[in-house]
C-alpha cells in the first residue's frame, strides 16, 4: 500500500475518532470521494498577489486540482479540486471586534489544516471564532463534494455534499446532505439531511428543513455509494468545459472586460456573455449568454446560464441561477439552485434574499415580489406563497411564527437587518463600490494577481503525494 492510501484510512479514523459518541461511521462515505490513484493526474496551483501575505507549507499531502490565496499550512491532508481561499484572512495588527471584546491581532491569520479530506470543497474568509482570531482551522474533518467552509473552524467533523457551515465553529459535529448551519458554535450535533439554521441567541432563530422525498431528487447519498441527483447532473454535464481550462497553459483573454472588473483565469465564460463595470468572477465559475450586472459577483462554483443581473447581485457560492432574470440588489444564497426554463423564466423582484439551499424547479413562468425572503423548495406559486415572507411582515415579528416547514422565533427587524448589513459587507469587499479612486475590492486587486503550479510525485510509495515545501515571499 502506498503512502497516499496509508494517510487516507488514517484520516478516515481519525474523523470516526472525533464522531465516535454520535456512532458515526464516515468510511463508506469515504467511498470514492478522493481516489488515491487519481491523485498524480492534476496539478495544485496557488495565487500571487501584492496584498496577501503568502507563506505556503505543505506537508505530506495530496493537493491535486486545489487552489491556495493567502497564508495557508498543510499537512498530513487530502484534498482534491478544492478552493482554499485567504483573500479576506485578518492581518498583523487589526482589531478584531466580537461582542465587547476588540482583540488586537499579534500575527497575520492563517487557515491550518491538519489530518483532514476535502473534496471539491471551499474554504473561505476568516475565522469568526475569538478564541482562535490568528488561526482559522480544519482538523480532522471529512467533506464531501461542493462543502462549504465559510469561516468556519472544524475539529472533528463530517460535511455531506453540498453542506455549508456558515461563521460556525463545529466540534465533532455531522453536518448533512445540503444542509446549512450558521449558529456560531455547535458541538456533539448531527444535524439531518436538508436543514437550514440561522441562529443568533437572543434576537433570531430560523429554522427549516426540506422534505427528504423531495429533497432527494436533486441531491442525496447512500454509505457506499457516490452522491447524486439533478444538481450534482447538471453541475457533471458542464465539467469538461473547466477540464479544458486546466489542461491548457495559456488560455485567450477576453478583451471586453472592463479594466475595473476580474475574471479569474479557471473560470468558464461562454459566448454571449456580458459583464459590467466592478463585477467579480471567482474560479470555477461558470457563465454562459448570461448579463452580469454592474457590481455583482459570482462566487466560486457559481454557474448562471441564460439569466440576467441587473447590478449588485451577490451570487454566493455554489449557487446557481438559470433562465432567470433578477433585479438589483438581489442575494442568492450559499448553493441555491434557481431552475427557470426557456419558457418557464423566473423573475426576483429588487432587494430579495434568496435563502441558502433554496431551490426553485418551475415548468411555468414565475415572479417573486420585490423586498422578499423565499426559501425552501419551490415548483408554482402555491409553494412560493408557503415559503416566502415580505420584509415588511417579517420586521413586524418580535416573538415567533410558523409557516410551511419554516420555524422562526425572535426578532424579524433584526433578522433583516443582519442580512442586508452582510451583502453590502460582501459587495463593498468584492469592489462593487469602486468609484476609480476610493472602495477598492478584489475585483480590482485581483485584476495583479499571477498562478503558479506545483506537481506531485509521479512515481514510488509517495506517487500522488506532494513533496514537502514551503512558499513564501
Amino acid at each position: 500500500m502506498n503512502e497516499l492510501q496509508k494517510l487516507y484510512e488514517r484520516i478516515i479514523q481519525r474523523v470516526n475518532i472525533n464522531l465516535r459518541e454520535l456512532n458515526f461511521d464516515t468510511e463508506p462515505y469515504s467511498t470514492g470521494i478522493i481516489q488515491p490513484q487519481q491523485m498524480d493526474k492534476f496539478y495544485a496551483f496557488y495565487g500571487i498577489t501584492t496584498g496577501h501575505p503568502l507563506n505556503l507549507v505543505f506537508e505530506n499531502s495530496g493537493l491535486a486540482g486545489s487552489y491556495f490565496l493567502g497564508k495557508c499550512r498543510i499537512s498530513n491532508s487530502l484534498l482534491y479540486k478544492s478552493d482554499i481561499r485567504g483573500d479576506e484572512l485578518k492581518r498583523k495588527g487589526d482589531l478584531f471586534k466580537y461582542q465587547n471584546f476588540a482583540i488586537d491581532l499579534n500575527d497575520d491569520e492563517s487557515i491550518d489544516i491538519r489530518t483532514s479530506a476535502l473534496a471539491k470543497t471551499l474554504v473561505h474568509n476568516h475565522s469568526h471564532d475569538p478564541e482562535t482570531p490568528e488561526v482559522f482551522f480544519i482538523r480532522d474533518t471529512l467533506a464531501m463534494d461542493y462543502a462549504n467552509i465559510h469561516g468556519s473552524p472544524t475539529d472533528g467533523a463530517f460535511l455531506g455534499p453540498f453542506a455549508t457551515v456558515d461563521l460556525t465553529t463545529v466540534q465533532d459535529s455531522v453536518i448533512g446532505t445540503y444542509s446549512y448551519i450558521q449558529a456560531g458554535e455547535i458541538s456533539h450535533m448531527r444535524i439531518d439531511p436538508g436543514t437550514i439554521w440561522v441562529n443568533a441567541p437572543d434576537q433570531f432563530n430560523f429554522y427549516y428543513r426540506h422534505d427528504p422525498d423531495l429533497l432527494k431528487k436533486y441531491a442525496t447519498v447512500t454509505p457506499g455509494e457516490r452522491p447524486r441527483g439533478m444538481i450534482f447532473d447538471f453541475i457533471e454535464e458542464r465539467e469538461e468545459a473547466f477540464q479544458r481550462l486546466f489542461d491548457a497553459v495559456n488560455v485567450d483573454v477576453i478583451e471586453s472586460v472592463p479594466k475595473t472588473a476580474s475574471l479569474d483565469r479557471y473560470a468558464v465564460v461562454l459566448p454571449k456573455t456580458t459583464i459590467a463595470d466592478n463585477v467579480l468572477i471567482s474560479q470555477r465559475a461558470y457563465l454562459e449568454d448570461s448579463y452580469i450586472g454592474k457590481g455583482s459577483n459570482a462566487q466560486e462554483n457559481c454557474y448562471i446560464i441564460h439569466s440576467k443581473l441587473e447590478g449588485y447581485n451577490v451570487t454566493a457560492h455554489g449557487a446557481k441561477i438559470i433562465e432567470s432574470d433578477l433585479e438589483r440588489d438581489v442575494f442568492v444564497g450559499f448553493n441555491s439552485f434557481l431552475l427557470g426554463k426557456e419558457g418557464a423564466r423566473l423573475h426576483v423582484g429588487q432587494g430579495c434574499i434568496v435563502m441558502p439551499h433554496t431551490i426553485v424547479d418551475i415548468d411555468e413562468p414565475l415572479h417573486i415580489p420585490k423586498d422578499h425572503l423565499v426559501w425552501g423548495i419551490i415548483r408554482n406559486n402555491a409553494d412560493l406563497e408557503k415559503n416566502s415572507i415580505s420584509f415588511d411582515a417579517l420586521k413586524a415579528e418580535k416573538t415567533a411564527f410558523n409557516k410551511g416547514n419554516l420555524h422562526f422565533e425572535g426578532n424579524g427587524y433584526l433578522f433583516v437587518k443582519a442580512f442586508k448589513d452582510r451583502i453590502d459587507h460582501i459587495l463593498d469587499a468584492n469592489g462593487a463600490f469602486f468609484d476609480g479612486a476610493n472602495n477598492t475590492g478584489h475585483a480590482q486587486r485581483n485584476q495583479n494577481l499571477s498562478l503558479n503550479t506545483i506537481q506531485p510525485f509521479q512515481f514510488g510509495a509517495m506517487k500522488g503525494l506532494y513533496p514537502n515545501i514551503t512558499i513564501e515571499l
